[in-house]
Order: C-alpha cells, then sequence, then structure tokens
C-alpha cells in the first residue's frame, strides 16, 4: 500500500510540475509571438503608454514608443495620439505631458495630442485613458508599447473597455540584445501571469517603470 501511494504522489507532483511549465511556456510563446506582431489597421487613437521622464525629457525608452507613435501618426493610422502615465512625487510633469511635449517639438499638432496624466502603472494608466476614450467617443486604439509588454498591455486595455491591438516598437534600449529580450520576455510572462490570477497589476516587475 505504501509503494502505491508513494507512487501516485510521484505521478501527481510530476502533472503538476508538467502543467505548470505548460503554462510557463504557453505564455512565454505568446509573449513573443505578440511581440512580433505590429498591426497598423486604422484606429480612433494611437496610445502610447508613457515611461520615465526627466523633468520633461522622455527616457531613451519612452522616445522610442512616442517615434513609433509618430509614424503611425504620420502614416493615417489615428488622427489623434493619446499619451498615458502618470508622475511621481515632487516631479513637474507627468509621463502624459512629457510625452505630449515632445510630440509636438518633433511636428504633431498640439490638437492631435492628449495627454491622459494618471496612473502609477499599466492599468491604472488604461483605466484613466478608458475613460477619456469613452467620454469622446473613441472605441478603438493601437496600443504602442515595448514588444514584450504588448501582450500584458493588450489583454489590459480589453480589460478596461478599449477594442484594442499592438504595434510595438522596435527600437530603443529593450530590443537592442538577446540577453535583455529574454529578461523582458521572462519578467513579462511572470508579470502577466500575475494578472491573469489576480487581476492586479505586477507594480514595475518588467524594470520599465509601469507595472
Amino acid at each position: 500500500m505504501g509503494k502505491r501511494n508513494h507512487s501516485w504522489l510521484r505521478r501527481f507532483v510530476f502533472g503538476g510540475v508538467l502543467i505548470i511549465a505548460l503554462v510557463l511556456g504557453g505564455t512565454a510563446f505568446r509573449v513573443w509571438q505578440v511581440a512580433r506582431t505590429d498591426d497598423r489597421s486604422h484606429a480612433d487613437v494611437i496610445v502610447v503608454l508613457g515611461a520615465a521622464q526627466y523633468n520633461g525629457k522622455p527616457s531613451p525608452i519612452f522616445q522610442a514608443r512616442l517615434r513609433h507613435a509618430k509614424q503611425l501618426y504620420d502614416a493615417g493610422v489615428a488622427k489623434v495620439i493619446v499619451t498615458a502615465g502618470g508622475n511621481k512625487a515632487g516631479d513637474t510633469y507627468t509621463e502624459a505631458s512629457a510625452g505630449a511635449k515632445w510630440l509636438n517639438e518633433e511636428g504633431v499638432p498640439t490638437s492631435a495630442t492628449v495627454p491622459v496624466g494618471e496612473g502609477r502603472d499599466t492599468l491604472g494608466s488604461l483605466r484613466a485613458v478608458a475613460t477619456e476614450a469613452s467620454a469622446r467617443g473613441w472605441h478603438t486604439a493601437v496600443v504602442v508599447s515595448d514588444p514584450w509588454h504588448s501582450l500584458r498591455a493588450r489583454t489590459m486595455a480589453d480589460d478596461v473597455g478599449l477594442d484594442a491591438w499592438s504595434s510595438p516598437t522596435h527600437s530603443g534600449p529593450i530590443v537592442q540584445t538577446r540577453e535583455t529580450q529574454a529578461m523582458y520576455i521572462y519578467r513579462e510572462t511572470g508579470a502577466l501571469l500575475f494578472y491573469r490570477l489576480t487581476n492586479t497589476p505586477a507594480d514595475d516587475i518588467g524594470g520599465t517603470g509601469v507595472g
């Protein structure tokens, strides 16, 4: 009887480990797959998720996102760019206002930029964007972020009521080396699973200042 119990326990443990491995592997594959998907279908708005800014100057990661959003705007994907993201205590600028300022300096009209300076993480920022979009009658959005962040951002955008798809940037510090890419895929896999299990963001787990 003892041997039978031991055999059953081993099978149970092995089955559990296998299920966990399949979930992790499948999620990591989807993170990688969506990172490679660039959907430039016409939308009501382009939503740029914020990252660090320094006294109104977007960080290199944020600039890469903004540059990509401007390319989409110039290509006619949408007539409006929404910049998202709040600020830390003591900051003069929000990520959203710093992003809009950068876009305006690069030639995007002020009338075509809408900063939504609320939210301390991806989910909070997208909730604020969804509220603004609803008030303006916008329903569809192309979400611009880093490749590895795209699946989680798109999932959250859908959950807060936006009909969203992603067009990730493929420039900037996050996509420069295979080691960096692998690190972010690993972190985003954990962050996405955490969100799906808890419906709350994993603050800063991605390392880019958004949760």
